[in-house]
């Protein structure tokens, strides 16, 4: 699908042609890997925003949307929400918090649940990225849940990675530091109105500064929109990554789709009804349980 080239708004039947592409590949629906594999690369930057609970990483969005749209930029959304362990669905609901957005002709937003992916991206994330970067957007970011190893698995997704941290996130860091160093092409001081900011990114800036190349460390109030224009400055700063770093990006999406589609074969209800009458068994062991799977796929 490919936008008007006569202007600049996808049209409403493109975002509901979108819409069906995005659930045939979430739910392996007929036609769904045809549909990947006809899929035409894209230059579209993939801008993951991720970083502890409580960051505010969904306002940080929800301004980093008004401010693109103000230059008439498309952006598609893909918010990765925990999933319910009962039904595989998406708990927090971004499309709600960022309810008005609706309205704008040139904003896509999908909200995608983890489903049971430890670090928060699975590869339907993956495989829902390519059909939005085949989509004709300008700019695609993507939200993780903020758990787990999500901060470092963005890397093998996103073409820029901003990590999204508050002024009471001292202690913290130090915690994470090293995954967070790895992966952070820009931290993000969101709630900057709070004590302790100004240090907080004093301190944060000097960690920084240890890496073979300096990295943008930008204070936001983002309920405000304060901080926006200088983070998307930011933004627009980074180049696409390195060839080096895409042949290693590139590598992480396999190796992650390759566990996918290993995976896509079993059943996670039939598995826990296998489960019940195995586990009754008086000389139950899940390691054999296990190696009877195995044989029989």
């Amino acid at each position: 699908m490919q936008p008007d080239k006569h202007n600049n708004s996808i049209l409403p039947q493109d975002f509901r042609k979108l819409a069906r592409e995005l659930t045939i590949v979430e739910n392996d629906l007929p036609g769904s890997e045809e549909l990947l594999r006809g899929l035409k690369t894209s230059n579209t930057p993939v801008i993951g925003i991720t970083g502890p609970p409580g960051a505010g990483k969904s306002t940080l969005v929800n301004a980093m949307i008004n401010h693109m749209s103000a230059e008439n930029k498309r952006i598609a959304v893909l918010a990765i929400d925990p999933t319910s362990p009962f039904n595989l669905g998406s708990l927090l609901g971004d499309r709600v918090r960022m309810a008005e957005q609706f309205n704008k002709p040139n904003v896509y937003i999908r909200s995608l649940a983890t489903r049971g992916s430890l670090g928060g991206l699975s590869g339907k994330t993956i495989e829902m990225c390519d059909v939005l970067k085949a989509a004709g957007f300008d700019y695609i970011l993507i939200e993780t849940v903020g758990v787990g190893q999500s901060e470092v698995e963005i890397a093998g997704l996103a073409d820029i990675s901003v990590v999204v941290l508050v002024p009471e996130s001292g202690d913290e860091i130090q915690n994470m530091k090293s995954g967070l160093m790895e992966i952070a092409d820009i931290f993000v001081v969101n709630k900057s109105d709070r004590e302790g900011a100004d240090t907080f990114a004093n301190n944060l800036k000097k960690l920084v500064h240890q890496r073979p190349e300096p990295i943008p460390v930008i204070n936001t109030i983002a309920d405000k929109a304060i901080g926006i224009s200088e983070l998307m400055e930011a933004i627009e700063n980074q180049s696409i990554k390195e060839n080096t770093r895409r042949i290693f990006l590139l590598g992480e999406k396999a190796w992650k789709l390759l566990q996918h589609h290993q995976m896509k074969h079993f059943d996670k209800n039939r598995l826990q009804q296998d489960i019940i009458t195995a586990s009754a068994s008086p000389d139950f062991n899940l390691y054999r349980f296990i190696d009877t799977l195995s044989a029989g796929n």
